[in-house]
């Protein structure tokens, strides 16, 4: 059943009258009355507040890019509107309209909304857990959010699918060659096969094979910074490590900005499932996860700017020294300003020197499993690569989905790198076949018809073999995400950043002020229990340094 079926209670909770004037005293404005059908918040809108219903009603509709509409829920006395959008002043992702009788509602914008579920445990409580199971009800029913048009297993489209999804946002997909609406427009708007996929905005706007960045814009998801600003705590990258130093910097009053250039949770948001995480017996995905902690950092008010790619750390520059406050530069728009920086970027998954790898990403190769990449390859015969634990849950994750999946590891087997459970997992799945002492020594295909087949190369005996496929996930180690930072900090040869010059301050690297944190700092544990741990502690030497220069603003 749909979750809106199974926790409505939750998802629109009915506050008592006590909760109703607990939560008057953090409105941001005064009550206003709305005409039956006149709209009091719209699909699309910034900053458009949360509403508390006094009296009448407000019916909640979500919309999608193709202007189709639907009702989600009519909300009454002691019902508040919104969902985790509105903690952030991010765009709207459903339409309010006052019902027949009208509606007297008093509004809560982001900060004082923020105000409400920090400064009350229990409503906050209450408001949050509704406002997250609105999110999820959204992207699991469809029908809201953008619709992207094109072939379901096309590069660009899987691209922007995976960007949304991992970005918790509901997009709808139409088939362009199959699904009768999806054709009838691109007939309709004589769109070239090489400009699709199509991508319609709840706003009505209509992009054509967007990147990342425009679907964003197009969404609202980028914020505006003000160049003028200086932050507290600038935070580059948005993974466990960054979310978690988010979390607690901006919780202890800092102002906080995160930037990652792609989706929050870094390489953990794409695992299927963390079963060794504390707290979590039974496991958790990497995206449940992230989600989790990426909504507790809106809600302590850190600013979140994805997808925005820093391009450099400027530290020294003789034509413009400013104030010494670090500057992070963009590939596009003015630069950002803060008074401490905190190195969170991560690491990539090391790629295999192949002529023509490039060719296959999205088109068959894949750096992470998701249900994305799991619907594209379910019932067919599959190739993984990798020995270690992120290796080990995708081929979980993947086994029960595929035909065969074959595991290619270079090694002697998994015992040097992967967890226990792990591996006595894969050796219980039938399908999974392990090939050691093996690698890939070439890939088969093109762009257009994608991966067709790959040969691999035992590296004992020398013989070579070949598999048809056309579905391969590699997960062969990790290369830090540092190439903004040369020039500025220390790096060790492999380019992981070094730290703990000074014993007091154990994360600050070289450059005083910056500290590195997570799978990017040199000598850290590859985990993300130890990730988290680092981005809780790391704050402890930010207020350090700020009470040491004068400058903490909390």
């Amino acid at each position: 059943m749909a979750i809106i079926d199974t926790r409505r209670d939750q998802m629109f909770p009915v506050l008592t009258p006590a909760q109703v004037e607990t939560a008057m005293r953090f409105a941001s404005g005064e009550p206003r009355r709305f005409a039956s059908g006149e709209t009091i918040f719209e699909v699309g809108q910034r900053h458009a507040p949360s509403w508390l219903v006094l009296e009448g009603a407000i019916e909640v509709v979500r919309r999608d890019g193709r202007g189709h509409e639907s009702t989600i829920a009519v909300e009454t006395v002691g019902q508040i509107s919104g969902e985790v959008s509105q903690l952030a002043g991010r765009p709207s992702l459903a339409t309010g309209r006052a019902g027949p009788a009208g509606a007297r509602v008093v509004p809560f914008d982001a900060p004082h909304l923020r105000a409400l579920v920090i400064g009350s445990a229990d409503l906050g409580e209450t408001v949050m857990r509704a406002f997250i199971l609105r999110r999820v009800a959204l992207i699991e029913a469809g029908g809201s959010g953008s619709v992207l048009i094109g072939r379901p297993d096309a590069p660009d489209l899987v691209r922007l699918q995976e960007f949304l999804t991992r970005n918790g946002y509901p997009v709808t997909m139409l088939d362009a060659s199959s699904d009768a609406e999806g054709r009838e427009l691109v007939d309709r708007l004589a769109v070239r096969a090489d400009e699709l996929p199509l991508m319609l905005c709840p706003s009505g706007a209509m992009l054509k094979r967007p990147s990342e960045a425009q679907a964003a814009a197009c969404l609202g998801i980028t914020p505006e910074l003000d160049p003028e600003r200086i932050y507290d705590v600038a935070v580059v990258g948005a993974g466990p490590a960054g979310l978690a130093a988010a979390v607690y910097a901006a919780s202890e009053g800092l102002s906080v900005l995160v930037l990652d250039q792609g989706a929050f949770g870094g390489q953990a948001g794409a695992s299927a499932r963390i079963e060794n995480y504390l707290g979590f017996p039974t496991g958790i995905s990497g995206q449940a996860l992230a989600g989790r902690a990426f909504n507790q950092a809106q809600k302590f008010g850190a600013e979140i700017a994805l997808p925005l790619e820093v391009r450099r750390l400027v530290c020294d520059d003789p034509v413009d020294p400013g104030d010494g406050v670090p500057r992070l530069e963009f590939a596009a728009g003015p630069p950002v300003r803060s008074r401490t920086v905190v190195i969170a970027s991560g690491a990539r998954y090391r790629r295999p020197d192949i002529a023509n790898l490039d060719d296959f990403d999205d088109a068959g190769i894949s750096y992470w499993a998701s249900p994305v990449e799991a619907r594209l390859c379910e019932g067919e015969t599959i190739a993984l690569v990798g020995g270690g634990n992120s290796a080990g849950q995708a081929v979980v994750f993947l086994a029960p989905r595929v035909k065969r999946l074959h595991l290619i590891v270079r090694g002697p087997g998994l015992g040097v790198s992967m967890s226990r459970y792990l591996i006595d997992r894969i050796a219980a799945l039938p399908n999974v076949e392990l090939h050691a002492h093996t690698q890939i020594v070439a890939l088969e295909g093109d762009r257009a018809q994608g991966l067709t087949a790959v040969r691999f190369r035992d590296r004992v005996s020398g013989r070579a073999h070949r598999r048809d496929l056309r579905h391969l996930f590699l997960f062969i180690g990790a290369e830090p995400n540092t190439a903004w930072l040369r020039g500025c900090v220390d790096l060790d040869a492999k380019g992981f950043v070094l730290t703990g010059a000074k014993p007091d301050l154990p994360l600050q690297t070289s450059l005083p002020g910056v500290f590195a944190i997570g799978d990017v700092r040199a000598g850290s544990t590859k985990r993300v229990a130890a990730a988290v741990g680092e981005g809780a502690a790391v704050v402890a030497q930010i207020h350090r340094v700020l009470a040491t220069r004068g400058d903490l603003s909390a």
